[in-house]
């Protein structure tokens, strides 16, 4: 194509050397193979403008020259941003799978921390019930140990809900980087980690899942498939009769759609009044 680029100038070149000069440029923007394929328009504005070069007249030449010194100027640029931009989005993609690397790299680290702990816990609480035994013929001993063993374990059992606690936030961020969606809030509490869809979630009486809720159940299944086994309960609430039903049935087709597996998914309805601030609750057991 370089060469067919030359073609139709050669013959002028020898006589007006701007035009030779022109079509050099041309020629090497066109031979370059990362340049090769980009600004293919901006590419024939300059060669029509560097022909018209050749066959302008004397009063016309310096008008002529100019356009065509443009146009090739303008090419060039062209084609080095298109270059510019492929390499960019080339480094975000990149940056992007390190990201994702990178977290589940951490999730796993957390995982391992927290079974760790769990291991300890079990060792040291099972060291303190032998002490308590051993000191039962003595009250005041066995008070001490009771007093050890609830100190030891309390303390024990902050670091390993710590370290849990540490493991879902990493495997929120994981959740969300890797859907690219935001997971609804959420809050641990006796019953296990409840996240909440607030009352924008649907429309008013209305079960379908509106564009953000949809999101917020693409990420929460990606959260659950990560690692989060255990089972799943899912709450709708409306004044309505069955429509709380409805919408916690329609949360979990999302999310049985996203992966996850329907056997864990529990649905049911309550009717009370859905809230700004609730419309369902997903409830993982611990």
């Amino acid at each position: 194509m370089a060469a067919l680029l030359a073609l139709p100038l050669m013959a002028v070149a020898a006589e007006d050397p701007a035009v030779a000069s022109l079509n050099q440029r041309l020629v090497a923007l066109q031979a370059d193979v990362q340049t090769a394929d980009a600004a293919s328009f901006e590419k024939l504005q300059a060669q029509q403008a560097i022909a018209a070069l050749a066959k302008a007249k004397r009063k016309e030449l310096d008008n002529a020259r100019y356009l065509a010194e443009r146009r090739v100027a303008i090419a060039e640029t062209a084609a080095r941003t298109a270059v510019a931009a492929r390499e960019v989005d080339q480094l975000e993609r990149t940056r992007s799978e390190l990201l994702i690397e990178a977290g589940r790299r951490e999730v796993t680290k957390a995982r391992q921390e927290a079974e760790r702990l769990r291991m300890q816990s079990q060792i040291q609480a099972e060291e303190a019930e032998r002490l308590r035994l051993a000191a039962e013929a003595e009250t005041l001993a066995r008070q001490d140990a009771e007093t050890a063993l609830t100190s030891v374990a309390g303390r024990q059992q902050q670091r390993l809900s710590a370290a849990q606690q540490n493991a879902a936030k990493l495997a929120r961020e994981e959740a969300e980087l890797v859907s690219g969606h935001r997971l609804p809030a959420s809050k641990f509490a006796s019953r296990g980690e409840v996240f909440t869809l607030t009352g924008d979630a649907f429309a008013a009486g209305q079960a379908s899942l509106s564009a953000d809720a949809a999101n917020q159940a693409k990420a929460l299944a990606e959260y659950l498939n990560i690692g989060k086994k255990g089972r799943v309960t899912i709450e709708g609430y409306d004044s309505a009769n069955g429509v709380g039903q409805r919408r916690a049935q329609a949360l979990k087709d999302a999310l049985v759609a996203a992966g996850v597996s329907a056997s864990r998914v529990q649905v049911t309805g309550k009717k009370a009044a859905s809230t700004r601030a609730r419309s369902a609750e997903v409830i993982i057991a611990p």
